[in-house]
């Protein structure tokens, strides 16, 4: 909105100063600050809100270090997240931008899901909430509706569908590669392969957010890093000139998305204030699922998303850890009538927390505190963060 008015007084009354929202990186910290201030100080009213209505975390014993003090704590926290967010891009965004939209779209639609997920748990005091089939479901309109949008709206540029991958020349992958066919059936069957794999993007980073949080600042730290690496990428590929200049590929329109990134990423870190441990709040699928989701369809919109694995690789391995331990459990039991862990316990930050050696990956016996293994997990993200800037140099 504020975007919208300082353009018209510019463009009309030619007011001083006017004329800074024109500028990608001034919006871009404007829209950090605010919805960092935004989650700050909106962060203590809300759980103040949420232990008077007693809407605490319940807790299993699974005997995890340090797991029964946090009993009580209030949860839904992540509305503190989607409130900073779309306060900031509301104020700050080009709200007549296609990319803007959709994920305005994805922080509301995702954030919904979890909200309702997180309704069930606490007030029908169901822990399962949502079943994973409900969920699947969901999250699957959205990823078609966004892979619908993005291949046929005339203003997403998409005439050939090109997205980003390393260690190749020009850092280009066609995905007409990918079709055993020829012609118009062999474009038909590339819109189909690409329209899956945005719909898997996107199901797989929201999913992939939930699983990682289950220790204080473990997810909101993470997708903190994720975010800002995102957001530099988008600015790079909005810029002729830069991504000319580094031999990227360019996306018309995309500065957006990093402005988008910046009230993310303030987001999140305003957020930490409350959440880093020992958590005050936790975010709850509320949180997790829509930053997950705002994840996978940014790297989508930026032709990025094939780089996630590296980017997002505490996500794929928490994913993973929780895959491969329930197929292994299931192939075990079934050979040799009782189930056997790769790990501990999953998803695979729980491994480091649980007492014990009784699985195949060895760890120490002894819990380590989740203040640490919280840190390290963060370190990760960082050089995974800096290795991904990083290979768009290297072919």
């Amino acid at each position: 909105m504020l975007y919208h008015l300082f353009k018209y007084l510019s463009e009309t009354f030619d007011i001083p100063g006017a004329g800074l929202f024109n500028y990608l990186t001034f919006r871009a910290i404007f829209a950090g600050l605010i919805s960092l201030i935004v989650s700050f100080c909106a962060g203590g009213a809300i759980i103040r809100l949420l232990r008077k209505k007693q809407i605490g975390e319940t807790i299993r014993d699974l005997g995890l270090e340090g797991q029964i003090s946090k009993k009580g704590t209030p949860t839904m926290g992540g509305i503190i997240i989607i409130l900073a967010i779309l306060s900031s891009a509301l104020l700050v965004c080009d709200l007549s931008n296609i990319y803007t939209r959709l994920l305005l779209l994805t922080t509301v639609w995702c954030g919904g899901i979890g909200l309702a997920d997180d309704c069930i748990k606490v007030f029908k005091h169901d822990k399962g909430g949502l079943s994973e089939k409900s969920k699947l479901t969901l999250q699957f309109i959205l990823g078609l509706a966004v892979a619908l949008i993005i291949c046929f709206s005339e203003a997403i540029h998409t005439d050939e569908l090109i997205t980003t991958i390393p260690f190749v020349k020009a850092h280009e992958f066609n995905y007409a590669w990918l079709s055993p066919f020829k012609g118009q059936l062999g474009v038909y069957c590339t819109w189909c392969i690409y329209m899956a794999i945005i719909i898997f993007i996107i199901l797989a980073c929201s999913n992939g957010a939930n699983l990682c949080d289950g220790m204080d600042g473990l997810a909101a730290g993470t997708s903190a890093i994720v975010g800002l690496v995102l957001g530099i990428m988008a600015w790079l590929g909005s810029s002729v000139v830069q991504s000319t200049y580094l031999n990227i590929m360019s996306v018309p329109g995309s500065g957006e998305v990093a402005v988008f990134m910046a009230a993310f990423v303030g987001a999140l870190i305003g957020f930490l204030w409350y959440n880093a441990y020992p958590a005050q709040v936790f975010m709850g699928d509320t949180g997790s699922l829509a930053i997950g989701g705002i994840i996978g369809v940014t790297a989508v919109l930026i032709r990025k998303e094939l780089i996630l694995p590296i980017l997002c690789g505490i996500f794929l391995m928490e994913s993973l850890s929780v895959l491969l331990q329930r197929a292994y459990f299931k192939c075990t039991k079934r050979k040799y009538g009782q189930g056997r862990r790769i790990w501990k316990m999953t998803p695979l930050h729980h491994h480091y927390q649980k007492e014990g050696v009784e699985a195949l990956v060895k760890a120490p016996a002894h819990a380590i505190p989740e203040a640490k293994i919280v840190t390290r997990f963060w370190i990760i993200g960082i050089l995974l963060g800096i290795i991904t800037l990083a290979i768009m140099k290297i072919r």
